[in-house]
């Protein structure tokens, strides 16, 4: 038994940094599967088992959002859109920060916008402008900026799935922005996962889990302008 390691350069405009290095297990029973990353069956699992696979590759790039008022924004579609090489990869993770201290990310709803007009109105009961707070230099709506951010996050980790982020059917990227005049918005994506054999585009990008909701359409883009300040 023996472990080869095959270095694989990606190119692509804009990226801060792309290499891909994989593993392939060879014996005298198997055969390596170049490119690509071997798989390990399990002959007990499911056949919708994914197995075991040797080998990685990564890839990360900055991205900017567009600006926005404050209030939740769904960006699904904006962030997949600047990045094709998702489709590269047959399984992985996607993991996305935001590079700011006054707005967060979160996974929730994508179709009906008044969730996202009703989470903007919550976290304003929340955490409420014109406390007592000691740092007000920047404006009334900086220090619970900082507070809403803290409670929601500033990052996602999302699974791929044959080239696709698999969420559920309701599921959408939420940039939520807490100030009232914020500037574009940057984020660095990361893709780490294994490479499919023959990398190509395969639809949106998004794979929807079938949903138990009746009469819903999956919707991946910001159809309401949500909240204002």
């Amino acid at each position: 038994m023996r472990f080869a390691k095959v270095v694989l350069p990606l190119t692509s405009a804009g990226a801060l940094g792309v290499i891909g290095t994989l593993w392939a297990w060879n014996s005298g029973s198997q055969q390596s599967r170049m490119p690509g990353c071997q798989y390990i069956r399990n002959m007990a699992s499911s056949s919708s088992s994914k197995g075991i696979q040797f080998g990685s590759a990564w890839f990360q790039r900055k991205i900017h959002l567009r600006p926005q008022h404050r209030g939740i924004h769904l960006v699904t579609e904006e962030i997949l859109r600047q990045l094709p090489e998702l489709a590269m990869f047959s399984m992985g993770l996607m993991h996305i920060q935001i590079l700011h201290t006054s707005a967060s990310l979160a996974l929730n709803e994508n179709w009906d916008p008044d969730v996202r007009v009703d989470m903007e109105m919550m976290l304003n009961k929340i955490v409420p402008e014109g406390m007592s707070y000691q740092h007000s230099c920047e404006g009334p709506d900086d220090m619970p900026a900082h507070v809403k951010a803290c409670f929601l996050g500033s990052s996602l980790t999302v699974p791929i799935t044959d080239g696709r982020l698999n969420v559920g059917t309701w599921q959408g990227i939420w940039l939520c922005e807490h100030r009232n005049r914020a500037g574009s918005r940057k984020v660095v994506v990361t893709l780490s996962g294994c490479l499919k054999d023959s990398p190509g585009a395969s639809g949106s990008g998004v794979a929807q889990n079938p949903g138990s909701a009746g009469g819903r359409s999956p919707n991946t883009t910001n159809n309401s302008p949500g909240p204002s300040s």
